[in-house]
């Protein structure tokens, strides 16, 4: 059985310099990579240079990618060829389009001009007092996975921040049913601090509760072998 895990944080580049980016470290896919890897799987990992990731195995495949349209890429290519997909890895919702002083955006006549744009210097100049980011959303890539692979085992992850514990299981189930999905691991950041890193395992049938990323890790491990 091959196994295909996305682990860390996509970077959006605004300028040269410049990113958008989130606070995913890669921890919890490097322990996952790592529970299938000491117990004979092959695992394919898809995540990003600065993403904590596990020592160099025979059975791992690394593969680094650095936004969501290279992360697009690499899955509509790898999806096909593994049985089940982990996609753990933080993907940014939006990806800026361009930046440009406030002075010049409130003098346009027409803000659609800032959209069909894009910033030619490599590095934005910093002697504007504000500045417009116009960001554009980015696929859901999750609910693309179905069209390359129908047959892929999905276990999908959903973060929400400070919201009541039936409100992030109903957000799972949704997403759940939405991206045929069998499993989402729903967080709330609020409960990942600590060393702890609460979170509802959520199948068809039944929700599982993991205290750790070691109890995730193992539950998912189990799940997969199990219902295989």
């Amino acid at each position: 059985m091959n196994i295909l895990i996305t682990s860390g944080g996509t970077s959006e580049k605004i300028d040269q310099v410049r990113s958008i980016t989130n606070h995913s470290t890669g921890q919890l896919g490097k322990i996952i990579s790592e529970r299938f890897l000491e117990t004979g799987f092959s695992v394919t990992l898809v995540t990003t240079p600065t993403a904590v990731q596990p020592k160099e195995h025979p059975r791992l495949r690394k593969i680094l990618i650095k936004n969501v349209a290279e992360l697009q890429t690499v899955l509509e290519k790898e999806t096909p060829t593994h049985h089940v997909l982990i996609h753990a890895m933080a993907v940014s919702d939006y990806s800026p389009v361009y930046m440009s002083g406030f002075q010049a955006v409130k003098e346009a006549s027409n803000l659609e001009q800032f959209l069909h744009q894009s910033n030619k210097e490599s590095k934005i100049s910093s002697e504007e007092d504000y500045q417009v980011l116009f960001l554009k959303k980015n696929p859901k890539l999750i609910s693309l996975v179905k069209t390359w692979n129908p047959d892929i085992r999905l276990i999908g992850f959903k973060l929400l921040v400070d919201v009541a514990q039936d409100q992030l299981l109903s957000v799972a189930r949704a997403s759940l049913e939405k991206n045929q999905a069998e499993m989402i691991v729903a967080n709330d950041l609020s409960e990942i601090q600590d060393g702890k890193h609460r979170a509802y395992l959520v199948t068809k049938d039944a929700t599982q509760i993991a205290e750790t990323k070691l109890d995730i890790a193992q539950k998912i491990y189990h799940h997969i072998i199990n219902k295989g």
